[in-house]
């Protein structure tokens, strides 16, 4: 038998906590620096602004997917919070469904703020209060 359901605003502040988290671990590992490009029509090299995020990416993929995996369903946010992952039928999400699921939540999150407003905005239509990436590993965020 599947727990309850977690609350939307739960749900909320449990990822805005793992977001604080991740920002903190992350920032050493993010940084804006220049790059210089050769612009050959203007036969100049050119200074231009590059942000680094691709480790920011794998520490929030590694987060969420060794958290959930191992920690019986659970971010640092969940358990503040009281809540797990689990699969649809109310069993431990494997950790192929759980690497599946942050897979589409991460590249969600890259398509700016449309892909991850359309994610997590589904939950407040979805009966089963289910984001798209919920949806693609077939997971359910439950009282814990």
């Amino acid at each position: 038998m599947t727990p309850p359901l977690a609350g939307r605003w739960r749900r909320l502040f449990s990822g805005i906590l793992d977001e604080i988290i991740i920002a903190i671990v992350s920032v050493p590992f993010t940084w804006n620096s220049w790059t210089y490009i050769w612009d050959s029509s203007r036969g100049i090299w050119e200074r231009v602004p590059t942000t680094h995020v691709f480790l920011q990416s794998a520490i929030a993929f590694f987060y969420f997917w060794l958290l959930h995996s191992y920690w019986n369903g659970q971010t640092v946010g969940k358990k503040v919070f009281g809540m797990r992952v689990v699969q649809e039928s109310g069993g431990k999400a494997t950790v192929g469904q759980v690497a599946i699921r942050e897979a589409v939540r991460l590249v969600l999150s890259w398509l700016c703020c449309i892909g991850a407003l359309l994610d997590l905005g589904w939950i407040l239509f979805d009966q089963r209060k289910q984001a798209l990436h919920d949806k693609a590993g077939k997971t359910l965020v439950v009282d814990a």
